[in-house]
């Protein structure tokens, strides 16, 4: 779960985010902002499942009221424009999906070690793709409780099975980094999912090493004292551990499915300049030294495909403000994936006059599509967005994703992209006001890579400019060989483009251009 550093776990467990109506922050007819609209963006949103923040929203729901909501949730997601949602699929040890070696998570049915009668993971991947959105599964690698109710756990939890992986810390349970048999079950819990399921990503949050508590000491100095040789201190022991847990992820999952993207959501600090020289401007807890988390690092030894930082902070903060951050994170990418935390849940906040300002997160916008470093942003969470606080998200709508947007491509991964669609064709449908669209699978590419999926694109003059994403009809993740374009006027003419996807997005060159008039 991802929360503003300085709030306490429970008490955002406990945070109502109060839905607001109001006018769009910014007009629906901004053309210099619409103008700018990149056709490459991640646009993410978590989806969180702890403690039902985002989805289910009760533990009462039944499977097929469960499925209605995420349905809901993703309706809504795919008319703001969003292309990815980061689903959390193990919030404390436990699973969202069926074929998993720990116990179905309390947060569905209300009782740790019960499923419903469905696969939600599953679910949630197939309706994800049908909204041209990826699915990013999202795990908490080392939180194994989410609180110190410990006689509700299952007898499969792993916390029961084996106890000497823990320690207790905040009154929580956690696995201790420290141990290499934790880092093998880890690893092996993420490669379930991957292994089966079509996720398009791996993701981590900033939970690593817990977050300092007055008055609670980690109790790992056996494990220190057993595994610490060649570290001067417990700390950069610490540390080592982490960066060992992400190296093994990184390699497994890419040897296992080259094509999932690995990423992780940081603290937004790393370090701060007066601890560290290479630090940012800022003046607070530090991912670094307080998680023993040093995602510079990992971005330096390419180890994962994105960072996504949380800059939960406004434009200017005196402490840690969004700008210098940003500034600071694009200089420090070392040729990987930059994608903003961004504070949705923060928006109206009484105590923050920034957040009131219903054009602080369309002005951060501004400044990460400005720094050509930065590939997009994940807004935290589903909840805030669909709740529209101050209508920041009509103005996500309306104006800043009103056109679709592919995510980035990913050039280390897979730089070679799919051959052209053949026989392009398109009809108007007779008896209906509609064209129809068909075309062939085009030959396989170099890499012998099969088609994943499909982009139509539609222009009213015959100058045809499939960089702007004004033109893009439909983004389709899926081998459908048709399109129904059902927003067609009489009398007019069209021309229809298509290209086609490889599973890491990369597109091909466009097919020829066919014109129809609709009779």
């Amino acid at each position: 779960m991802h929360i503003y550093r300085h709030f306490l776990l429970l008490i955002f467990a406990l945070f109502i985010i109060v839905k607001v109506k109001a006018q769009p922050a910014e007009p629906a007819n901004a053309p210099a902002e619409v103008k700018m609209q990149p056709k490459r963006e991640f646009r993410g949103v978590w989806i969180a499942t702890v403690v039902n923040i985002d989805w289910p929203t009760s533990t009462k729901l039944t499977a097929d009221q469960q499925k209605k909501q995420l349905l809901d949730i993703l309706n809504s997601h795919q008319e703001t424009g969003i292309n990815a949602v980061m689903l959390q699929v193990r919030p404390a040890a436990d699973a969202f999906y069926a074929k998993s070696r720990e116990p179905w998570s309390k947060y569905l049915m209300g009782k740790q070690g019960q499923g419903p009668n469905y696969d939600p993971l599953e679910f949630a991947i197939t309706e994800a793709h049908k909204r041209g959105m990826e699915l990013h599964a999202w795990f908490n690698p080392y939180r194994a409780t989410f609180d110190g109710n410990f006689a509700a756990l299952s007898p499969q939890h792993i916390t029961k099975i084996k106890p000497e992986w823990f320690f207790t810390y905040g009154g929580i349970k956690t696995f201790n980094p420290g141990l290499p048999e934790v880092r093998d079950y880890i690893v092996q819990v993420i490669l379930d999912v991957v292994d089966n399921y079509d996720v398009d990503g791996v993701h981590m949050d900033d939970y690593f090493y817990p977050y300092p508590i007055a008055g609670q000491k980690i109790n790992d100095d056996a494990t220190y004292a057993k595994y610490g040789e060649g570290f001067d201190n417990i700390k950069d022991w610490r540390r080592h551990n982490v960066d060992l847990l992400i190296k093994m992820i990184a390699d497994s999952v890419h040897a296992h499915d080259p094509n999932i993207k690995f990423g992780i959501s940081p603290f937004g600090i790393w370090a701060n300049k007066s601890q560290n020289e290479e630090g940012s401007e800022t003046n607070g807890g530090s991912s670094y030294y307080e998680n023993y988390a040093d995602s510079r690092q990992w971005l330096k030894e390419g180890w994962i495909d994105y960072i996504n930082p949380q800059l939960y902070w406004p434009i200017g903060n005196r402490a840690a403000a969004f700008d210098k951050l940003l500034s600071w994170w694009s200089d420090n990418t070392y040729g990987r994936h930059l994608y903003i935390g961004q504070a949705a849940y923060r928006v109206n906040e009484r105590k923050t006059l920034a957040f009131k300002n219903p054009s602080q997160l369309p002005e951060q916008i501004k400044l990460i599509r400005n720094n050509p470093r930065i590939q997009g942003s994940v807004y935290f969470s589903s909840t805030s967005l669909t709740n529209n606080p101050l209508g920041v998200t009509d103005s996500l709508r309306e104006n800043y994703y009103r056109y679709p947007a592919l995510p980035p491509v990913m050039l280390w991964r897979d730089s070679i992209a799919p051959n052209p669609p053949l026989n392009v064709t398109a009809r108007p449908v007779v008896n209906k006001n509609a064209v129809s669209v068909k075309w062939l699978t085009p030959a396989l590419a170099k890499d012998e890579e099969p088609v994943y999926g499909y982009v139509i694109y539609r222009f009213d003059a015959e100058k045809i400019n499939i960089d702007d994403p004004k033109n893009i009809l439909k983004i389709e993740y899926n081998t459908n060989l048709s399109y129904e374009d059902n927003t067609v006027q009489r009398g007019k003419t069209y021309f229809y483009v298509v290209t086609a996807l490889d599973r890491m997005k990369n597109e091909s060159e466009r097919s020829p251009t066919i014109a129809v008039t609709v009779p």
